[in-house]
């Protein structure tokens, strides 16, 4: 089977800062005047992954694992200390023009509109940056405006917006030259859920309708599970896991959640008899059930229970995250005791 060029390829990547660090206090405050010692803090180590063109991927870890250096690096912000890196045929750092219009990065906490003038004179220079033909410029406005439903707001000067529009004409400004691959560094954060849903499903469209390769980190799982099958994650700048979601949920928690919603109250007892009862809350009951018992254990609801409504559904990604990084933890643990009597062996031998 063959498979396309990858249009971001990463082999060994690693990213080492020099961290100064003082204790309080104003004479080590006045002795870091004259020295400054610092200390090297790996960020990123030994990182390597592989993206096609058109794939929707998520990028997980726990804050400060290095996500956003990885994201940084990849768009040419930071140069990496090792390793080597290419996005869409070109190396990121050298920051050339034909391969800046070919990426983007949207971080939901910086924001390129001038807030002082609206959205509309951020394209206008945008499109001048990016030498866009004025006619394909606004036609894309046009058209990126009318999916996320902001066409009124474009003459409205940016301190005006709201979070949510602000967050959409910001989307459309990192769009405008149609990159081939898009970073986006929590493209939601602090949105309603209304709005989330907005933004991923402009997401979805934009990757389908012009087969741009998408790398997203969010702390909002609900995103990953809606728009990425592929998952990329990282603890301690080092590679966890890659590769398909639903095989990640199925390895780490294998049982299946069956939420009902019951027409009468429901004694607790009775629910711990069918699985594990993880929410007892009036007529709102879930159950963890292992897969193989799935089929019985419905049967038995719908005949003992005034089940009113059912659902079948995995556990959520949060639980499966927080139970993959406590599984890493322990085996890295369990490692570093293994090899410690061994170590002590040689340095007396």
């Amino acid at each position: 089977m063959e498979y396309p060029s990858p249009v971001v390829e990463v082999v060994a990547l690693a990213k080492t800062y020099q961290v100064h660090r003082r204790p309080p206090g104003l004479w080590p405050a006045l002795r870091s005047v004259f020295h400054r010692p610092t200390e090297a803090v790996m960020a990123v180590r030994g990182l390597s992954f592989r993206i096609a063109p058109g794939e929707r991927v998520g990028f997980l870890g726990p804050n400060g694992a290095g996500k956003t250096t990885t994201l940084k690096m990849l768009a040419g912000l930071l140069h990496p200390t090792s390793g080597q890196v290419t996005v869409a045929g070109a190396v990121p750092f050298r920051r050339e023009a034909a391969f800046l219009k070919q990426i983007t990065l949207v971080m939901g906490q910086k924001q390129q509109l001038l807030w002082d003038l609206p959205p509309a004179e951020t394209y206008a220079m945008n499109r001048a940056i990016y030498d866009i033909p004025r006619a394909e410029a606004e036609a894309t406005i046009r058209d990126l405006a009318a999916l996320l439903e902001v066409e009124e707001l474009l003459g409205r000067p940016t301190r005006q917006l709201s979070l949510g529009e602000r967050m959409k004409c910001e989307l459309i400004a990192a769009l405008l030259h149609r990159p081939r691959v898009l970073f986006l560094d929590e493209p939601t954060i602090g949105l309603d859920v209304s709005m989330q849903a907005k933004m991923r499903e402009f997401i979805r469209h934009y990757n389908e309708a012009f087969g741009a390769a998408v790398l997203l980190t969010s702390h909002y799982m609900d995103d990953v599970t809606a728009l990425c099958p592929r998952v990329i994650v990282i603890d301690h700048g080092q590679l966890v896991y890659d590769g398909d979601l639903k095989a990640l949920v199925r390895r780490i928690r294998p049982d299946k959640r069956l939420a009902v919603r019951t027409a009468t109250p429901v004694d607790r007892a009775h629910l711990a008899a069918l699985g594990t009862v993880v929410l007892h809350d009036g007529l709102q009951v879930v159950l963890s059930v292992a897969p193989e018992r799935l089929n019985s254990t419905i049967q038995a609801l719908l005949q003992t229970l005034p089940v009113a409504d059912l659902a079948i559904e995995d556990p959520p990604l949060e639980e499966v995250m927080r139970e993959l990084f406590q599984e890493v933890r322990t085996a890295s643990a369990t490692a570093a005791t293994a090899a410690t009597p061994a170590t002590a062996a040689k340095q007396v031998g």
